[in-house]
Protein backbone atom coordinates (compact mmCIF):
# COMPACT_ATOMS: atom_id res chain seq x y z
CA UNK A 1 0.00 0.00 0.00
CA UNK A 2 1.32 3.63 -1.07
CA UNK A 3 3.05 5.88 2.14
CA UNK A 4 0.83 8.79 3.02
CA UNK A 5 3.15 11.97 1.35
CA UNK A 6 3.22 15.95 2.46
CA UNK A 7 1.25 16.07 -0.57
CA UNK A 8 -1.65 13.97 0.33
CA UNK A 9 -2.24 16.56 3.23
CA UNK A 10 -4.71 19.37 3.47
CA UNK A 11 -3.41 22.65 4.87
CA UNK A 12 -4.73 22.94 8.60
CA UNK A 13 -6.95 25.64 8.23
CA UNK A 14 -8.57 23.90 5.01
CA UNK A 15 -9.08 21.06 7.10
CA UNK A 16 -10.41 22.24 10.28
CA UNK A 17 -13.08 24.27 8.24
CA UNK A 18 -14.42 20.95 6.86
CA UNK A 19 -13.40 18.94 9.98
CA UNK A 20 -17.55 18.14 10.71
CA UNK A 21 -17.87 16.74 7.23
CA UNK A 22 -14.83 14.77 7.07
CA UNK A 23 -15.11 13.61 10.75
CA UNK A 24 -18.50 12.42 9.60
CA UNK A 25 -18.01 10.98 6.12
CA UNK A 26 -15.20 9.27 7.89
CA UNK A 27 -17.26 7.57 10.43
CA UNK A 28 -19.70 6.25 7.81
CA UNK A 29 -17.11 4.60 6.13
CA UNK A 30 -15.32 3.27 9.13
CA UNK A 31 -19.03 1.34 9.65
CA UNK A 32 -19.29 0.13 6.25
CA UNK A 33 -16.51 -0.66 5.23
CA UNK A 34 -13.48 -0.97 7.89
CA UNK A 35 -15.18 -1.60 11.85
CA UNK A 36 -16.06 -5.53 12.59
CA UNK A 37 -17.49 -5.71 16.34
CA UNK A 38 -16.95 -8.87 17.67
CA UNK A 39 -19.22 -9.42 21.29
CA UNK A 40 -20.10 -6.61 23.92
CA UNK A 41 -16.75 -4.88 23.90
CA UNK A 42 -14.47 -5.55 20.94
CA UNK A 43 -14.06 -3.90 18.06
CA UNK A 44 -11.54 -4.03 14.84
CA UNK A 45 -10.64 -1.10 12.89
CA UNK A 46 -8.88 -2.54 9.75
CA UNK A 47 -6.31 0.25 9.23
CA UNK A 48 -5.69 1.42 5.34
CA UNK A 49 -4.49 5.18 3.12
CA UNK A 50 -7.86 6.31 3.88
CA UNK A 51 -8.11 5.68 7.74
CA UNK A 52 -4.63 6.85 8.17
CA UNK A 53 -5.50 10.16 6.33
CA UNK A 54 -8.12 10.74 8.59
CA UNK A 55 -5.83 9.64 11.64
CA UNK A 56 -2.91 11.55 10.63
CA UNK A 57 -4.91 15.05 9.89
CA UNK A 58 -6.04 15.05 13.21
CA UNK A 59 -2.82 14.71 14.99
CA UNK A 60 -2.17 17.97 12.64
CA UNK A 61 -4.77 19.71 13.98
CA UNK A 62 -4.94 18.92 17.36
CA UNK A 63 -1.03 20.03 17.66
CA UNK A 64 -1.27 22.37 15.50
CA UNK A 65 1.80 20.97 13.15
CA UNK A 66 2.51 22.68 9.76
CA UNK A 67 6.10 22.87 9.24
CA UNK A 68 6.86 20.26 6.97
CA UNK A 69 9.65 18.53 9.23
CA UNK A 70 7.15 17.31 11.72
CA UNK A 71 4.86 17.07 9.29
CA UNK A 72 6.92 14.06 7.90
CA UNK A 73 8.05 12.88 10.61
CA UNK A 74 4.38 12.14 11.83
CA UNK A 75 3.74 10.77 8.13
CA UNK A 76 7.13 8.16 8.68
CA UNK A 77 5.51 7.52 11.84
CA UNK A 78 1.92 6.97 11.03
CA UNK A 79 2.54 5.03 7.13
CA UNK A 80 4.44 2.15 9.87
CA UNK A 81 0.23 1.62 10.51
CA UNK A 82 -0.51 0.83 7.03
CA UNK A 83 -0.49 -3.14 5.95
CA UNK A 84 2.05 -4.84 4.09
CA UNK A 85 1.75 -6.93 0.84
CA UNK A 86 -0.46 -9.82 1.81
CA UNK A 87 -1.52 -8.67 5.61
CA UNK A 88 -4.08 -6.99 7.15
CA UNK A 89 -4.19 -4.85 9.67
CA UNK A 90 -6.01 -3.40 12.63
CA UNK A 91 -6.67 -1.54 15.50
CA UNK A 92 -8.45 -3.66 17.96
CA UNK A 93 -10.35 -1.83 20.54
CA UNK A 94 -11.61 -2.54 24.41
CA UNK A 95 -14.74 -0.67 25.03
CA UNK A 96 -14.59 0.15 28.92
CA UNK A 97 -18.11 0.58 30.13
CA UNK A 98 -17.11 2.09 33.41
CA UNK A 99 -13.81 3.70 33.94
CA UNK A 100 -13.73 3.27 37.69
CA UNK A 101 -13.64 -0.57 37.29
CA UNK A 102 -10.46 -0.18 34.71
CA UNK A 103 -8.58 -3.02 36.59
CA UNK A 104 -11.11 -5.58 36.92
CA UNK A 105 -12.30 -4.76 32.78
CA UNK A 106 -9.33 -5.74 31.55
CA UNK A 107 -8.52 -8.19 33.46
CA UNK A 108 -9.63 -11.03 31.72
CA UNK A 109 -7.68 -9.36 28.41
CA UNK A 110 -3.88 -9.91 30.33
CA UNK A 111 -3.37 -13.31 28.75
CA UNK A 112 -4.45 -11.87 25.27
CA UNK A 113 -2.18 -13.19 22.26
CA UNK A 114 -2.71 -13.40 18.13
CA UNK A 115 -3.62 -17.16 18.84
CA UNK A 116 -6.96 -15.62 20.66
CA UNK A 117 -8.01 -13.99 17.71
CA UNK A 118 -8.49 -15.54 14.23
CA UNK A 119 -10.15 -14.12 10.51
CA UNK A 120 -11.90 -17.28 10.19
CA UNK A 121 -12.42 -18.12 5.96
CA UNK A 122 -14.29 -20.95 5.31
CA UNK A 123 -12.99 -23.84 7.07
CA UNK A 124 -9.87 -22.49 7.79
CA UNK A 125 -8.89 -20.03 10.35
CA UNK A 126 -5.72 -17.88 10.11
CA UNK A 127 -4.67 -16.81 13.52
CA UNK A 128 -3.37 -13.20 14.01
CA UNK A 129 -0.33 -11.39 15.21
CA UNK A 130 -0.26 -8.95 18.10
CA UNK A 131 1.90 -6.86 17.58
CA UNK A 132 1.47 -4.81 20.63
CA UNK A 133 2.55 -7.44 23.02
CA UNK A 134 5.12 -5.76 24.95
CA UNK A 135 4.71 -5.00 28.71
CA UNK A 136 5.11 -1.24 27.73
CA UNK A 137 2.69 -1.61 24.77
CA UNK A 138 -0.37 -3.54 27.21
CA UNK A 139 0.11 -0.82 30.06
CA UNK A 140 -2.14 1.29 27.60
CA UNK A 141 -4.58 -1.33 28.10
CA UNK A 142 -7.95 -0.83 25.60
CA UNK A 143 -6.06 -0.66 22.04
CA UNK A 144 -3.84 -3.56 20.67
CA UNK A 145 -3.04 -3.65 17.01
CA UNK A 146 -3.40 -6.53 14.76
CA UNK A 147 -2.13 -8.11 11.16
CA UNK A 148 -3.79 -11.16 9.98
CA UNK A 149 -0.99 -13.03 7.15
CA UNK A 150 -3.22 -13.98 4.42
CA UNK A 151 -1.29 -16.31 1.97
CA UNK A 152 -2.21 -17.10 -1.49
CA UNK A 153 -5.26 -19.51 -0.05
CA UNK A 154 -6.31 -16.66 2.40
CA UNK A 155 -7.02 -14.38 -0.15
CA UNK A 156 -8.87 -16.62 -2.37
CA UNK A 157 -10.93 -17.88 0.34
CA UNK A 158 -11.59 -14.29 1.45
CA UNK A 159 -12.75 -13.59 -2.20
CA UNK A 160 -14.60 -16.66 -2.08
CA UNK A 161 -18.23 -14.32 -1.12
CA UNK A 162 -19.94 -17.90 -1.08
CA UNK A 163 -17.64 -19.09 1.62
CA UNK A 164 -18.43 -17.30 5.22
CA UNK A 165 -16.19 -14.73 6.67
CA UNK A 166 -15.83 -13.51 10.44
CA UNK A 167 -13.94 -12.51 13.07
CA UNK A 168 -13.28 -14.64 16.15
CA UNK A 169 -12.02 -13.96 19.96
CA UNK A 170 -11.23 -16.91 21.66
CA UNK A 171 -10.01 -16.14 25.75
CA UNK A 172 -11.73 -17.89 28.53
CA UNK A 173 -13.58 -14.72 29.69
CA UNK A 174 -14.23 -13.65 26.38
CA UNK A 175 -15.31 -15.98 23.45
CA UNK A 176 -17.25 -14.44 20.79
CA UNK A 177 -17.55 -14.36 17.04
CA UNK A 178 -18.19 -11.08 14.66
CA UNK A 179 -21.66 -11.19 12.35
CA UNK A 180 -20.29 -12.42 9.06
CA UNK A 181 -18.42 -9.88 7.30
CA UNK A 182 -20.34 -7.86 4.49
CA UNK A 183 -19.21 -7.88 0.98
CA UNK A 184 -18.30 -4.64 0.90
CA UNK A 185 -15.78 -5.36 4.27
CA UNK A 186 -14.45 -8.52 2.53
CA UNK A 187 -14.15 -6.48 -0.92
CA UNK A 188 -12.68 -3.54 1.05
CA UNK A 189 -10.12 -5.70 2.89
CA UNK A 190 -8.96 -7.72 -0.56
CA UNK A 191 -8.39 -4.30 -2.01
CA UNK A 192 -5.85 -4.31 0.79
CA UNK A 193 -4.18 -7.09 -0.24
CA UNK A 194 -3.64 -5.83 -4.18
CA UNK A 195 -0.31 -5.08 -4.82
CA UNK A 196 0.39 -1.34 -5.89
Amino acid sequence: MLALSLDDLLPLDEYAGKRRDYFESHRRYLDRYRRVRVGPVATFLFENRQTLWFRVQEVLRIARLSDPKLVQQELDLCNRLLPGPGHLQAALVIEIKDEARLTQELAPWAALSGDHIRLCLGKDAYAGCLVTCRPEDRCIGTAHWVQFNLADAGRKQLADFRQPALLEIALPAYTHRSPLLSDEIRQSLLDDLKTP
